[in-house]
């Protein structure tokens, strides 16, 4: 019988908060980050299109289990609406599909904002990883067809103009999961009559990690040139965040390092103390600042469904 591989690199656990370049994929940004760290595993929270730029936060190692969580969390974008084409992937990078010589006035912009703030119906752009009948629409799109995608429920918290010009407009937007910024600069195109689209991104914040976490790509390639290999991934390791700041939502339960080993061995353990919460669908444990587990409090025990190294 054949032993199981041994995983390539470092177990490591960790956020890197980047602050992704335009013209770099969310993918092929992954890919740099898990090489640069050495690290086992890697997986980011929110893909970023190549023409966007702005925090893209990715998990090493036992932090991938924390991934949903920040996927749910809300994101800030500043974007800018350039008026007068729609294009097919709906911001600069498509083929122009419709034209109009209108100019929306500020007036009218304004006006439109309410209809954009709350729950709000939206159809996804046809470049997008909306699955229809199993394929991606992205692909679907690059192969010539026209899909009918659903329109589905977003929640957009806050939606701000911040400066308008003649031929463009400058925003702010607050929203929740599943929200197209690129959806949101074609309706408002179609609707002012003169179209639309996006022509500069950037995503400021993912909930919960503030945007003076944000690393430059640049920052960290240009530590490359350490030659000591332990003192290059020391200098890169200082970059990361604690994997239960993914968690700060969640609520807390300190526990003793016996009960730490009994979650990690997949036991339930008895919650006490005075002001213990009775019943929680989701809580935290923590042994001093370790993440131990993620689990459900019910009738006084804590029981563990997610359990970290």
């Amino acid at each position: 019988m054949s032993k199981p591989r041994k995983p390539k690199g470092r177990p490591i656990s960790g956020w890197l908060i980047l602050d992704k370049p335009v013209d770099f994929g969310s993918t092929e940004a992954v890919g740099k980050i898990k090489w640069l760290f050495n690290a086992q595993k890697a997986g980011h929270a929110g893909t970023l299109d190549p023409l966007a730029s702005g925090m893209l936060p990715i998990a090493l190692g036992d932090a991938t289990k924390t991934v949903p969580y920040v996927m749910d969390g809300r994101k800030i974008y500043e974007f800018t609406v350039t008026w007068g084409e729609e294009r097919s992937t709906d911001d600069l990078e498509g083929e122009v599909t419709q034209s109009s010589d209108q100019r929306p006035s500020e007036e009218a912009i304004r006006a439109l904002l309410p209809d954009y703030t709350g729950v709000i119906n939206q159809i996804p752009p046809q470049f997008s990883a909306i699955k229809i009948a199993g394929e991606r629409a992205y692909d679907l799109a690059r192969e010539g067809e026209t899909v009918e995608i659903p329109s589905r429920e977003v929640e957009v918290h806050r939606l701000t103009l911040l400066k308008c010009e003649a031929d463009r407009a400058f925003f702010e937007v607050e929203c929740g999961k599943g929200t197209y910024v690129r959806s949101l600069a074609r309706d408002f195109g179609r609707e002012l009559g003169c179209y639309g689209h996006i022509s500069e991104l950037r995503r400021s914040y993912v909930a919960p990690f503030a945007e003076e976490m944000m690393v430059p790509l640049a920052e960290l390639v240009a530590l490359e040139a350490i030659e000591d290999k332990d003192e290059r991934l020391a200098a890169l390791d200082a970059f990361l965040v604690d994997t239960a700041e993914a968690l700060s939502a969640l609520p807390q339960l300190r526990i003793t390092e016996d009960q730490a080993h009994r979650l990690r061995m997949g036991n339930s353990i008895i919650v006490r103390g005075r002001d213990a919460p009775v019943a929680e669908p989701e809580a935290v444990a923590l042994s001093g600042n370790k993440l131990v587990a993620i689990g459900e409090i019910a009738s006084g025990e804590f029981h563990p469904r997610r359990v970290f190294n």
